[in-house]
C-alpha cells in the first residue's frame, strides 16, 4: 500500500510553469523592428546632409521642413512640392503666422544654387526664421 500512496502522489504533483522563451523572442522581434523603422519615419526623403558643427535647435512648434535631394527636387514636410508652389504654400503660412520656421535639409551633392533658390523664396514671403540642417560631426 505504501507503493501505491507514493504513485498517486507523483500523478496529483503538477507543474505550473509557463514557457516565456517565446514571448521574449516576440518582445525581441518588436524591439528590433521599431528600432529599423523609427529613422525612416522620420525622415521620409534621403538626403546626404554636409557635417558640421551645429547646436541643436529649441523651438516650442514643430517648424516646416524644406528638403531638397540629389536630384533638386523640393519636398515641404516630405510631400513633393514645386517651387511655385512652395512660395505660395509658404507665403500663406507666414501670413497666419510671422514667426513661423522653416528648416532646410539639402543634398550635399546638391548645387548650392538650388539652397539658394529656396532661400530666396523664404526671403521674398517674409520668413525671418530659417535654419540650414547639417549632420552632426
Amino acid at each position: 500500500m505504501a507503493l501505491r500512496r507514493l504513485s498517486r502522489k507523483k500523478e496529483t504533483k503538477t507543474f505550473s510553469n509557463i514557457d516565456m522563451t517565446s514571448l521574449i523572442d516576440l518582445t525581441f522581434l518588436l524591439l528590433i523592428t521599431f528600432i529599423i523603422t523609427m529613422p525612416a519615419l522620420e525622415q521620409g526623403i534621403s538626403v546626404r546632409l554636409p557635417q558640421a558643427q551645429s547646436d541643436t535647435l529649441t523651438n516650442d512648434k514643430k517648424p516646416s521642413t524644406i528638403s531638397l535631394d540629389v536630384e533638386g527636387k523640393a519636398f515641404l514636410d516630405n510631400k513633393p512640392i514645386s517651387l511655385e508652389d512652395l512660395e505660395r504654400t509658404l507665403g500663406i503660412l507666414a501670413a497666419e503666422n510671422p514667426d513661423t520656421a522653416v528648416l532646410i535639409r539639402g543634398d550635399e551633392r546638391l548645387d548650392y544654387g538650388r539652397i539658394m533658390e529656396v532661400v530666396k523664396i523664404l526671403y521674398k514671403v517674409k520668413i525671418t526664421k530659417m535654419a540650414l540642417i547639417t549632420q552632426a560631426e
